[in-house]
């Protein structure tokens, strides 16, 4: 093997340089995780207050009316192909949970709690760092 094609070996095997994820991305990771799930899986509203502030987190109802906003938006664009929105209505009626038309409505998502909770993620973003703190000053006391 040459020199040249000895090196362009090492240079097509080389790993990738190391994560290095701080411990307050992982905090953030983890916090943003725990809402989402507070607020898909469980249904609960995301609330914390810092001293001296107004309470702040999002609220189911906001959820939901993202939720809203993009199947609106899906089905104004013709992404739906099915008549999904029927078929949820009436599994509902019947008292069934109808996980298939709910994704059809959503859209496809690799997100742990699919389209919702990208949603949810997207709601509570600009709230982690505030958040973090909270919980900072709620382990002072």
């Amino acid at each position: 093997m040459n020199a040249t094609a000895l090196a362009q070996s090492e240079f097509d095997n080389r790993l990738p340089p190391p994560v290095s994820e701080s411990p307050l991305e992982l905090a953030r990771a983890e916090w943003l995780y725990n809402a989402a799930e507070q607020l898909v899986r469980f249904g609960c509203d995301v609330k914390f207050q810092r001293r001296l502030r107004r309470p702040q987190g999002v609220t189911v109802a906001q959820l939901a009316l993202a939720a809203d906003e993009l199947v609106n938006a899906r089905q104004e664009n013709c992404d739906i192909g099915t008549p999904a929105l029927g078929w949820l209505l009436i599994a509902n009626n019947c008292g069934r949970a109808d996980k298939v038309s709910t994704a059809e409505l959503l859209g496809h998502s690799d997100h742990p709690f699919g389209k919702l909770g990208e949603l949810a993620e997207a709601l509570l973003k600009p709230l982690v760092g505030d958040a973090l703190i909270a919980q900072a000053e709620d382990e002072e006391l």
